[in-house]
């Protein structure tokens, strides 16, 4: 009988590493904006919690944050989708470094087809899109000069 190798890795296993901020489109799920905002900040809580920070804690780096009080009351309010208050853009900024839960930062550009992705990837994705219009480029002088030897090729029979 053969043993299985362990110490190998399966290529068919591997998975690419996530690039893009933003949980997946489950956690949003559908319906008012609102609610989707609420489970939201609900998921980046109990991501919090799960990491080991409580409510009591990301509320207080939130207050130094912010400079005002930010209270548990106000977390729980924010991540119900049943309560009227919505959390503010610098509440949620705050909320965001309170947390380390990075993944909220692609909520707001998934509503409209972008995403967020670390600065690091900056330059990548500047090259790329420079590898691309270099592309773009090689192809119209390649087209001028097919022209260019057509036209030629005419004029001189």
């Amino acid at each position: 009988m053969r043993r299985r190798d362990t110490l190998t890795e399966d290529l068919f296993d591997w998975q690419p590493p996530k690039v893009a901020a933003g949980y997946e489109e489950d956690v949003a799920g559908r319906g008012a904006l609102d609610s989707r905002i609420s489970r939201t900040v609900a998921k980046a809580l109990k991501d919090a919690r799960e990491a080991g920070k409580t409510r009591a804690e990301i509320a207080a780096d939130m207050s130094r944050y912010l400079g005002r009080t930010v209270s548990e009351d106000m977390l729980n309010k924010w991540s119900s989708e049943a309560a009227t208050h919505r959390i503010t853009l610098d509440a949620f900024i705050a909320l965001i470094d309170a947390t380390k839960e990075f993944d909220l930062l692609g909520f707001v550009p998934s509503r409209f087809r972008y995403v967020a992705v670390p600065e690091s990837y900056r330059d990548l994705i500047v090259l790329h899109l420079a590898k691309q219009k270099q592309e773009e480029m090689n192809r119209f002088v390649e087209r001028l000069e097919a022209d260019q030897r057509t036209k030629f090729k005419r004029g001189k029979s």
